[in-house]
């Protein structure tokens, strides 16, 4: 049985004429109360592969085509003579002229076209059971990674590799528009991509089973490819992927089957007659086998059935009111039908066929397999779904689960710090203006920005974290995390800004940082003298290239262990990173920090000067107007504009302001414990009636003046006047 689905055998008598004539609703003469019509659309009565529509005598709809008489132009052929043109040829004979010879067979999994075309619904349910196939394989290559190879979950690994091979436009514009949520934008696009994959793939296989296993294999070598290009990989980072492969080429065989059967082939007309009593209404009844019976005039069928077709009985006229200009006489039907030969070979099997001796057709085989109804297979098919939806489902919670608990929450929470030998002055008066809407002078961890090219989280034992500093020095050095919190600590407020942030942007943040001096350190590997650049490497491959001697000069650089009076978040570094005042993030503030390579610029590139960044990139000095919001609608009167500005290791000595491209005003400024913040600042306007633009600007302690010369941010940070605009209510 095609598929392996399951149903009765169906007998019909080998003189198909007789049976046609005779079969329950089917008048005499012309009269066609039911007949073929009453079958055609029970559910369950399917086609058999390459069967032909009833032929019939020219002239005659109702007379079929004798079996060895050459059809006229347009009429099909009898069996076994060439077919006239533009007409079918019938069964072993050569089609007419310009006619195909008959319906092409794809090679289904099990469910072949045959007239009437693709099986309805095939392409819908081959394409739900490739995305649960897709889904099966991730959570299964979810639920492997949370066994241990983290970085090797097929998403994540796929995810990163496309971080680092998207061009630079493409990472840009993904930061200026998802800001923080860069990465899961990029996870839902690897998802949304992905499943689309999975539905064609699902529609393919509904054609043949191997398309779909291409797809795939297709699959698992991206996901390997990804996972073993990662840093450090091993062959472990492919295993996700290899078994969430296998598993899911067991979901799709087991989907797709389930789904040939729910599609079903096209619709034939019926060639089984009802159960004696069966009502005609009920959609499912009258599919018994019908008892073959020997023939008397030969004997019991043994074996195949004769190629030659039975002579047809001979002709009765018709009903004269039957009968129509230049038609033929109606042929009745017989007294009894002819019997069915059952057995091996053409006609004993379900791809064998007959020739109807009445209808000069290709006839449906002597048995073949009834396939359930229709509601039975579909019921199978949403059974099967929801196994592999559930499975799916199972499978990536419980890999979640996994990689929680390899996560490094419980130390992170179990640290304890020693006081620190230089801690940080406490906050002046007046530090923070305590302005509605105005960024507050300490940015929570909660809130503080995140940009960086990790789609997994990088989960560092500090018990296992190093940190080996090597290269261009007279003396190699290996520091572990207890060694580091055994080092005078340092307490200091840093701003931190990213270099992709636009003008007035979001990603920029302050912290009191608590940590190491950067500068000590490196001075214990007693750099050489030619070395310009530390090449700093993060656990996740990450690279940065940091100024050596802006580093050996300035006392504030930290390798940091805490943030705003806790152990560093897991998305801000756990346990250690970098944080180097006066410079752009992506130059000196590399998270989970493992190594550092005192080399040159020319001879190593970090990782965001292969795509075309500065390979030196201090901050510029710049402002941000907070409040009033671009586009609100105000009061007049007393209006307080305010915001910050920032120009680290330089620090801010004035902000002005001015409306509609009028005067400047110096506005209020906030006290600042040192050089290396941002700076709060304020100006009141008497707001007037009407539709405003107002702009800001910021003057650092060097005397230098921000800019209106408009920049985007690459290739080494954003310039120009942030400005809002206000409606004033009348």
């Amino acid at each position: 049985m095609r598929g392996g689905f399951h149903g009765a055998l169906v007998t019909r008598p080998a003189g198909g004429g007789a049976a046609e004539a005779n079969r329950p609703g089917r008048s005499g003469g012309n009269g066609r109360s039911g007949g073929d019509e009453q079958y055609r659309d029970i559910p369950g009565n399917q086609a058999v592969p390459g069967n032909q529509a009833v032929p019939r005598n020219p002239g005659n709809p109702d007379i079929p085509a004798d079996p060895d008489t050459p059809a006229g132009p347009g009429a099909p052929a009898g069996p076994g003579a060439p077919a006239g043109p533009g007409a079918p040829a019938g069964p072993g004979a050569p089609a007419g002229p310009g006619t195909p010879s008959g319906p092409q067979t794809p090679e289904g999994p099990g469910v072949p076209e045959g007239p009437g075309g693709r099986p309805r619904f095939q392409t819908a349910f081959g394409a739900i059971a490739g995305l649960l196939t897709a889904a099966v394989a991730l959570g299964v290559g979810q639920l492997v990674s949370g066994l241990g190879a983290r970085q090797g979950s097929p998403a994540a690994a796929v995810g990163e590799a496309a971080i680092d091979l998207a061009p630079p436009p493409v990472k840009d514009f993904a930061i200026s528009a998802f800001g923080s949520n860069d990465k899961t934008a990029l996870v839902i696009g690897i998802l949304v991509l992905l499943a689309v994959f999975a539905a064609v793939i699902g529609a393919a296989a509904m054609r043949r089973l191997s398309y779909g296993y291409a797809g795939l294999v297709i699959f698992a070598a991206i996901g390997m490819t990804a996972a073993l290009t990662r840093p450090d990989a091993t062959f472990a980072y492919a295993v996700p992927t290899i078994v969430g492969a296998a598993v899911g080429a067991f979901t799709l065989n087991r989907l797709i089957h389930a789904a040939v059967a729910a599609a079903g082939p096209p619709r034939y007309p019926a060639r089984a007659a009802p159960r004696p009593g069966a009502a005609l209404t009920d959609r499912y009844a009258g599919f018994d086998a019908l008892p073959s019976s020997p023939d008397p005039g030969s004997g019991p069928a043994s074996g195949p059935a004769s190629s030659t077709p039975t002579a047809p009985p001979t002709p009765t006229p018709a009903r004269p009111e039957s009968a129509g200009p230049g038609s033929s006489p109606e042929v009745p039907a017989a007294p009894s039908p002819e019997p069915a030969t059952s057995g091996a070979g053409p006609h004993g099997s379900p791809e064998g066929r007959d020739a109807d001796p009445l209808s000069g057709r290709a006839a449906a085989p002597d048995t073949w397999t009834y396939r359930p109804p229709a509601d039975r297979s579909r019921r199978h098919f949403l059974l099967v779904s929801g196994a592999a939806a559930g499975g799916a489902a199972v499978a990536a919670f419980a890999g979640r689960e996994l990689n929680a608990r390899q996560s490094v929450t419980q130390a992170r929470a179990a640290l304890r710090f020693p006081a620190p030998a230089e801690p940080a002055a406490p906050l002046p008066a007046g530090t923070d203006l305590h302005i509605p809407g105005l960024s507050s002078f300490i940015t929570p961890n909660s809130t503080f920005y995140r940009v960086d090219t990790a789609i997994v989280l990088p989960q560092v034992d500090p018990q296992k974290w190093q940190l080996h500093i090597h290269g261009m020095v007279n003396r190699e050095i290996t520091i572990s995390f207890a060694e580091l919190l055994r080092k005078p600590l340092i307490e200091h407020y840093v701003t931190l800004t990213c270099v992709s942030n636009p003008v007035a942007g979001p990603y920029v943040g302050n912290a009191k940082w608590l940590g190491a001096s950067l500068a000590s350190i490196i001075r214990e590997a007693r750099p050489q003298a030619g070395a310009t650049q530390l090449l700093c490497t993060s656990v996740d491959g990450f690279t940065s290239g940091t100024p050596l001697q802006t580093v050996l000069d300035g006392p504030d650089a930290l390798l940091a262990i805490a943030m705003n009076g806790t152990a560093l978040p897991v998305e801000h570094g756990f346990p250690a990173r970098m944080v180097v005042p006066g410079l752009y993030g992506y130059v000196s503030a590399t998270k989970w920090v493992t190594d550092i390579n005192v080399t040159t610029y020319a001879a190593q590139t970090s990782y965001w000067a292969q795509r075309g960044w500065s390979q030196q990139a201090p901050i510029k000095t710049e402002s941000r107007i907070d409040v009033p919001l671009s586009g609100t609608t105000i009061n007049p009167g007393r209006t307080a504009v305010a915001g910050v500005a920032w120009a680290q290791h330089k620090g801010i000595d004035a902000v002005e302001v001015r409306v509609d491209q009028g005067p400047w005003h110096e506005a209020t400024l906030a006290a600042v414990p040192g050089i290396d913040t941002w700076r709060q600042w304020v100006w009141y306007w008497d707001a007037t009636p009407g539709n405003h633009v107002i702009e800001a600007r910021a003057t650092d302690d060097t005397g230098y003046t921000q800019t209106a010369a408009q920049a985007p941010p690459p290739p080494n940070g954003a310039t120009g006047y942030p400005s809002i605009t206000a409606t004033v209510r009348s």
